[in-house]
């Protein structure tokens, strides 16, 4: 089931944060964005990132993002079928965005907290670490 969108977002001051918002709303569309600025990834690539995600949300959200223009889906005529996904320079346009949303988590939320602590993988990588965390003086 696609989701609903509106159309018309003119009505409150706040109208292009929901309108963006809604373009990246989503459990997983965050997280996908934020591999995704690493470069090319094909589709078990991105399930092994997030062991917690089905196949089918997992499609679900890559289609919403392409459809919304912020990823390019490429299918290799191969058997087996090989598919990769990459960000579109729309999609690069929210690297500020998801970078700050990151920044903010490692700071007040306690999944972060762990992270500075504990050297826990970001962003439900299946426990592999993309870059070593420096211990947070306490």
């Amino acid at each position: 089931m696609p989701n609903t969108r509106h159309k018309n977002l003119d009505k409150s001051p706040g109208c292009a944060v929901e309108a963006t918002l809604e373009l990246i709303d989503g459990k997983w569309k965050g997280v996908i964005l934020y591999h995704l600025f690493h470069g090319t990834m094909r589709f078990n690539a991105l399930r092994k990132l997030l062991p917690n995600v089905t196949q089918r949300m997992l499609t679900m959200q890559l289609r919403d993002l392409e459809a919304d223009g912020f990823l390019h889906r490429k299918v290799f005529a191969q058997v087996p079928p090989k598919v990769e996904y990459s960000l579109t320079e729309r999609g690069m346009t929210l690297k500020p965005v998801i970078m700050a949303l990151k920044d903010w988590g490692d700071i007040h939320t306690e999944f972060g907290a762990q992270n500075v602590r504990k050297e826990v993988a970001p962003c439900n990588t299946g426990g592999r670490l993309e870059k070593p965390f420096e211990a947070a003086d306490t």
